[in-house]
């Protein structure tokens, strides 16, 4: 299986790339995100890569970084997510954008991405929620504590989900109330506890943090 290309950009299109390793040209599906960062075509590049193998064709998924790569793995776990649709999603949401968007459960997020509905949406955030900490992103949580030492992953989203759901019961909007959370969770280096979370997040949003 191929897991990586190294080559000089030979050609870019809309949703694919050819990346010339040796004189061999391998075609590379890749995200709008991904492409746009593309260097010029004969420029060197890297691309973590992702190999189909079905009966009837190879196919090679390139991406401008594992974390990109881990998200298109996971998300196409979801039922109803195919490769282009995974791609479409990673077009509109980097793996940061995308572990933030299943933690605060916005479906909406998603649904930016072509051939994401409500329904696939929502199906996304529900199955992806206990996997978030898989996707390679920014710890949200504060250096130190077990969480960001990889224990108790599962209970990482759960401890954000329970905060944001306060403080949306209090009358702020989700997107508010996660970005308050995150940041609070963030920016302190001892470790928080649920109570903690959300009397920092309300310092947050009053302008007081």
């Amino acid at each position: 299986m191929i897991a990586k290309l190294i080559g000089l950009v030979d050609a870019i299109g809309d949703d694919w790339a050819i990346i010339d390793v040796g004189g061999v040209g391998y075609l590379v599906f890749c995200s709008s995100r991904t492409l746009l960062n593309l260097p010029q075509v004969g420029s060197s590049v890297s691309l973590a890569v992702e190999t189909h193998v079905r009966e009837d064709h190879i196919h090679l998924y390139g991406f401008g970084s594992e974390g990109e790569r881990d998200s298109f793995q996971l998300v196409t776990k979801v039922q109803g997510v195919g490769t282009k649709v995974a791609l479409a999603i990673l077009s509109v949401l980097s793996p940061e954008q995308m572990a933030q968007a299943v933690a605060a459960q916005d479906k909406s997020a998603f649904t930016r991405a072509s051939g994401v509905g409500p329904k696939l949406g929502a199906r996304i955030v529900t199955e992806l929620k206990d996997k978030v900490g898989l996707i390679a992103a920014p710890p949200i949580f504060p250096k130190g504590s077990n969480v960001s030492k990889g224990e108790g992953t599962g209970t990482a989203p759960s401890l954000i989900e329970d905060a944001v759901s306060a403080l949306v019961n209090l009358g702020f909007g989700r997107g508010d109330a996660f970005g308050a959370v995150s940041r609070a969770a963030h920016n302190d280096s001892s470790g928080q506890s649920l109570d903690d979370l959300i009397r920092d997040g309300l310092k947050d949003l009053s302008g007081d943090g």
